[in-house]
């Protein structure tokens, strides 16, 4: 049982490598399976558990285990609010306020440890955002707050007038990273990805400023889920969902595949391991969103959290040579 566990400033409970993620967890939206399901991830060490208003039933299911088991001060709890509205993306205050409020509600809880942005609205000021969830927090509503799918360059900006008015600034962001490179905006629109030669800049920048970086998609939606071999499209399109396939699958990831299929025999671990194992490697303070219906994959995840890959190996993975 991997117990592993690290603290986030401003939190008192240390939170584990993984995340738990609803949003692709099927049981999280018809309650079937769920409290058995969660019950495994935290008796393997997964204490931490990311949700949005966006998925469907899940805070609802989230939250109605947490009551039942009277565990609320042994968990994480992560949720987002604020996502496309009216064919755009919409945040202000009035949304915030909102979407707090029915998140409070249905994961039935009077205080979110780390609340979060589900994505950036240019015609929303930074100001408005800090201000806001800085009046949340004094109201003991979130513990911390933070962005999903934010440039660094608009964190720091918001940082910045944080500071300068002596308010909490964000505190944690949760980007796309993962092996598997992002060569189209999957979600259509607004999805920021820490992946690819094209963001060495921007992980340097987490590097440097130890933001918590709360990885989702590590897998690439399945990519690296060993569960087809590389250059096999087929199977690929198959069991890939049609957000992965169009965010995903190119030449680039299946050569990435083939170099991971190759590691992971050289070192004597599954495709999965490897993957994941690549994001730990980063240099970044990263934790990884996993959804799975499998506690033993779970494991594996905190397993690979515990053993990065060498630099060596990252660059062999992204094609580099040395």
């Amino acid at each position: 049982m991997n117990k592993q566990k690290r603290f986030i400033s401003g939190l008192s409970l240390p939170v584990s490598d993984v995340f738990f993620g609803t949003a692709m967890a099927p049981v999280m939206t018809d309650e079937a399976g769920a409290g058995e399901l969660l019950d495994s991830v935290l008796a393997g060490g997964v204490n931490a558990f990311d949700c949005a208003r966006s998925y469907q039933r899940a805070e609802n299911v989230l939250g109605r285990w947490i009551r039942e088991r009277g565990i609320r001060d042994q968990v994480v709890i992560l949720t987002k609010c604020g996502d496309i509205r009216n064919g755009r993306v919409e945040v202000n205050r009035a949304v915030i306020r909102e979407q707090l409020a029915q998140s409070l509600d249905a994961l039935q809880t009077d205080c979110i440890d780390l609340y979060l942005m589900h994505r950036d609205d240019p015609h929303t000021p930074v100001e408005e955002f800090i201000e806001t969830l800085n009046e949340a927090r004094q109201a003991g509503m979130i513990r911390l707050f933070g962005v999903s799918n934010w440039t660094h360059e608009r964190i720091a900006a918001a940082n910045r007038y944080a500071e300068e008015k002596g308010l909490m600034g964000f505190s944690v962001s949760s980007p796309n990273y993962g092996l598997t490179r992002q060569i189209k905006d999957l979600w259509g629109g607004g999805c920021v990805t820490l992946s690819g030669p094209e963001n060495e800049a921007a992980r340097a920048w987490y590097r440097e400023n130890r933001m918590p970086v709360i990885a989702y998609s590590s897998l690439g939606r399945g990519f690296f889920s060993g569960r087809f071999r590389a250059y096999d499209y087929e199977n690929a399109r198959r069991i890939l969902d049609s957000y992965a396939q169009e965010g995903y699958l190119y030449e680039e990831n299946m050569a990435r595949l083939a170099r991971a299929e190759e590691l992971a025999r050289q070192y004597g671990v599954t495709v999965p391991e490897i993957a994941m194992r690549y994001v730990f490697g980063s240099g970044m303070n990263v934790f990884a969103v996993v959804s799975t219906s499998s506690p033993e994959r779970l494991q594996m995840n905190l397993r690979a959290a515990a053993q990065p890959l060498t630099s060596r190996d990252l660059l062999y993975l992204e094609g580099a040579e040395g």
